[in-house]
């Protein structure tokens, strides 16, 4: 589970790298910011969210490795080889929690992405009804980086309503 959890952070590192890379996002500003004008070249958009995408997915994947390697012979050597579960179960805890982070990052990203996009398409695209309702809910409560500021209580936010959203998820009877 655990590597399995870490490959989507990556997955989704590497989606945020792409958007950001200018070579890459068929003409998206790069690192996705909307400053314009004289404020262009001193606003850097998504770019420290990027850096802490990559510093969460390498930490999540590093996680990945088999606590059971790790294994003592404890108890006299009565217990030889031990699971080392509960470690195992804390990592993946970790994980889970470092993929939510890059997961709400890249989401954000794609957003801002989106909005970009509208301002130089040719040809506006006609997304799914579902699409639309989540670009309108990231809209009535995520301001366009348009200035540099700081994104962290976003991004907490923002993952404390996908924690949430999860956990209704859960409450709900079959």
């Amino acid at each position: 589970m655990k590597t399995a959890v870490a490959n989507l952070a990556d997955l989704h590192d590497r989606q945020m790298a792409l958007l950001m890379d200018t070579k890459m996002n068929h003409g998206l500003p790069s690192n996705l910011s909307a400053a314009e004008g004289e404020r262009t070249s001193i606003n850097h958009g998504f770019k420290a969210v990027q850096i802490g995408c990559s510093a969460w997915t390498a930490e999540a994947l590093k996680l990945t490795m088999p606590a059971s390697v790790f294994s003592r012979s404890t108890e006299c050597h009565n217990q030889d080889k031990v699971s080392m579960g509960t470690i195992a179960a804390r990592d993946c805890i970790r994980i889970l929690e470092l993929t939510e982070q890059v997961v709400i990052a890249t989401l954000l990203a794609a957003y801002q992405g989106v909005e970009l996009r509208k301002r130089i398409a040719e040809k506006p695209v006609s997304p799914s009804s579902g699409v639309v309702e989540m670009l309108e809910s990231l809209a009535s409560q995520f301001d366009l980086l348009t200035e540099d500021r700081q994104l962290e209580p976003e991004l907490r936010y923002w993952l404390t309503q996908l924690r949430l959203k999860v956990w209704n998820l859960y409450q709900e009877p079959a």
